[in-house]
Parts: structure tokens; C-alpha cells; sequence
């Protein structure tokens, strides 16, 4: 049986846990995972920042649990809490509405119970402290004692049912392989290269290649002339955005080439939007800032895609100078609107639903969206080509 604990926490299902202050929700979260994952006091406002864990909760699997701070916090400081908090909302495939039974339904309860709706999240009301007080339960709603464990199996099984996905068994190549194909991934080690180990699109290929039954070589793009030669036709290249240039002189115009961004992009959902964002780049003009976003954090290096390869080719492209801004992580700008364009990475360690928010606030604020593969292959005269592998997406690689 698979390790579910090394599931990556993108492919996760986050579940987050909101409400006031002492209303038990770190009390409740240390019952569901059985440990001291939150810490716990009567003094209000002990949790200061979001707390994350990835861990298997059965009987629903990988999961990742997020503790908020409470949204009724005060002050400067509290309303920045506050904040940081409802930004889970975002990245939430599920939401827990923590009520304490003896206060009851607040006005902070039920503003939440809107946001809940607003934003489309699967959510359940539980009144915590149910030893202290009972209290009739209607739908959507349970009564539970994080004390005494009462009724905290029946939050789980309640819990699993709600964020039971139609997306289950999706995958991010496996559906475009049959048991036998053969499928070449490039990968360049430079400096930007992390010492000793494959970055996590790499590795995830490279188990739904296999999970498909279906074979790979993974090869640096000097190689790749020799590979393919041994391999034939191979049934599709997957390569580094940032080596399209180099491959696409490489492979065959028969054979399908795409990159590993490209599909993270569909996996995430957000592929359409992507393509149709690329046209933005040939509208640009002089000092348009354009917004370019990791959604991960790690060390600069100096052949770094993000901050110094994607701005140059950008230049190079448009034959303009924009201005280019950067974030990393989850950091996001809530205002888009000063942007001409954003480009975002491939998403890998960001769930779908943080990307769609994401690609929403673009729509929301009137603004192109693309992301790195999708904008690369465009400047390189290849994103058809690169589509040709979706049937579904590509025709709208041709405006």
C-alpha cells in the first residue's frame, strides 16, 4: 500500500479550521489528529498565525489540517491576524465553522458562514464544548467535545462525506499514456538546479508515468538527440520550460512535446486562461509592470527562471522595458489592478483551488494571467505544438 504521508501537500485536501477566539478550535484540531499539533490555553489569542499539518485522517487519507487565529481579534495587531486567517479561505478545500456550545452562534460565526457560501467551500458547523451545554443540531451541524472525544469519529466520517471530490483520480499525465508507452523528460541541471535532487514536477511525472505503466528516461537536453534514437518514437517529451528553446530543435515535429509547467497548468485547472494570457505579451509597452509569482519559496540563484531568465526573455520578446515585481509563496497582492500582466509558475506546491483563486483575482481585476510554460513556449513559436498533446486545450492555442 502506498505511504499517503508522502503525498505532496498540493495534492492534498486542506481542511481549515475557523472561528473566535477560545472557541476551541485548537482543542478540536488536536482531538481530529490525535496530537499536540496546536497549542492550547485559555488565554485568547493564543494562535497567532495559521498552523499547518499534513498527515492521513481516516478515513479520508492525505489531508492537510490548518488552525487559524481567531477572527474576532483585536487591535492592530489582532486585525493583521484576522487577516492572515481569512486568507486560508483561499487555499481551503473545506472549512470547520468552531462554535464554543455555551456562547452559541455569534455575529463573527455567521459572518463566516457567509464567506463559506460566497466563496463556494464545502463547510460544517461544530458546536465544541457539547459537555457543557447540549444542543439540537440541524443540518450541516454537529455537537462535539474535544474534552471527552464526544462525537469527534463522527466529525471525521462527517468531514470525509464532505470533501469527497468529483477531481478524485484525476492525473497529470497518466490519462495521455497507455501500459507500454515510452515518454523522455528533460531535465537541465545548471545552477539553478537544486544540489542532490529532482524538483518536485520532476518527481511527480515521474510516478504517474509509472503508475500508468509506462516507462521513461530522464535525461539532461545534450542527451536527449542519443535518447531518443534509442527510444524510437516516443509517446510524448516532456521537458523544462526553460529548455524549450534547445529541445524543440530536438524532437521531431511528430512526436507530441510539451513541458512540465504546461501540465501543471491543466492539472491545476488553469491552462485555457493561460494560453489566452500569452497574447498579452505582445501588447505590452514601456514601464507596464508585469507580476511575476513563485509558489514556492527557495534560494535565489543567478541563472534563477523567475527573477532573471523570464524578464530577459520577456525583454528580448516584446522589444520593451516593463517593470517586473515578484512574490514567492503564499504571498499574493489582493490588488491586481496595477499590473499589465501576471505570469505564474507551474503551481506544484499550491492546490487547485489557491490557483483558481488566483487566476480569478486576475479575471476580477481585468488582468492577463499566464503562467511560465505557456508563456515560454508562446515566445519560442511553439505553444500549438505544445498543446497538441490536450485535444481539449488546444484550440485555444489558435487566435
Amino acid at each position: 500500500m502506498a505511504d499517503l504521508n508522502n503525498t505532496p501537500s498540493a495534492n492534498r485536501v486542506h481542511i481549515a479550521f475557523f472561528g473566535r477566539r477560545n472557541a476551541g478550535k485548537s482543542s478540536l484540531v488536536n482531538a481530529i489528529t490525535a496530537q499536540a499539533l496546536s497549542i492550547v490555553s485559555p488565554v485568547a489569542g493564543t494562535t497567532t498565525d495559521p498552523v499547518r499539518k499534513s498527515m492521513e485522517l481516516l478515513p479520508l487519507g492525505p489531508v492537510v489540517i490548518i488552525d487559524t487565529p481567531g477572527v474576532d481579534d483585536a487591535g492592530e495587531v489582532g486585525s493583521l491576524r484576522v487577516a492572515r486567517a481569512l486568507r486560508e479561505l483561499n487555499r481551503a478545500d473545506a472549512a470547520v465553522l468552531v462554535v464554543d456550545a455555551v456562547a452559541g452562534l455569534t455575529s463573527e460565526d455567521l459572518e463566516l458562514l457567509k464567506r463559506f457560501e460566497k466563496k463556494g467551500i464545502p463547510h460544517i458547523t461544530v458546536y465544541n464544548k457539547c459537555d457543557l451545554r447540549d444542543v439540537p443540531c440541524g443540518e450541516g451541524e454537529i455537537a462535539v467535545s474535544a474534552r471527552t472525544g464526544e462525537n469527534i469519529e463522527a466529525l471525521k466520517e462527517r468531514l470525509a462525506r464532505l470533501v469527497q471530490s468529483g477531481g478524485e483520480g484525476k492525473r497529470l499525465l497518466g490519462d495521455l499514456l497507455s501500459p507500454g508507452d515510452a515518454v523522455a523528460l528533460v531535465t537541465p541541471i545548471d545552477s539553478s538546479a537544486p544540489k542532490g535532487r529532482m524538483i518536485l514536477p520532476q518527481v511527480q511525472a515521474i510516478r504517474d508515468i509509472l503508475d500508468a505503466h509506462a516507462a521513461c528516461a530522464v535525461v539532461q537536453p545534450q542527451e536527449l538527440p542519443g535518447m531518443l534514437a534509442k527510444m524510437g518514437r516516443p509517446r510524448l517529451v516532456i521537458t523544462d520550460s526553460q529548455a524549450f528553446a534547445t529541445v524543440k530543435q530536438m524532437v521531431p515535429e511528430d512526436v507530441p512535446l510539451t513541458s512540465f509547467s504546461i501540465l501543471f497548468a491543466r492539472f491545476k485547472g488553469v491552462l485555457e486562461t493561460a494560453v489566452r494570457g500569452a497574447e498579452a505579451l505582445r501588447n505590452l509597452r514601456d514601464g507596464d509592470r508585469v507580476l511575476i509569482c513563485e509558489g514556492c519559496t527557495h534560494h535565489r540563484q543567478c541563472e534563477d527562471i523567475g527573477t532573471v531568465k523570464l524578464p530577459g526573455w520577456i525583454r528580448r520578446f516584446t522589444d520593451v522595458e516593463p517593470q517586473f515585481a515578484f512574490t514567492s509563496g503564499g504571498e499574493f497582492p489582493d490588488d491586481l489592478m496595477p499590473y499589465a500582466l501576471v505570469v505564474h509558475c507551474g503551481g506544484c506546491m499550491l492546490n487547485e483551488r489557491e490557483m483558481r483563486y488566483r487566476r480569478g483575482l486576475a479575471a476580477d481585476s481585468g488582468v492577463p494571467y499566464t503562467n511560465y510554460g505557456t508563456v515560454i513556449a508562446y515566445m519560442n513559436g511553439i505553444l500549438q505544438r505544445s498543446l497538441e498533446p490536450f485535444p481539449e486545450y488546444a484550440k485555444a492555442g489558435k487566435g
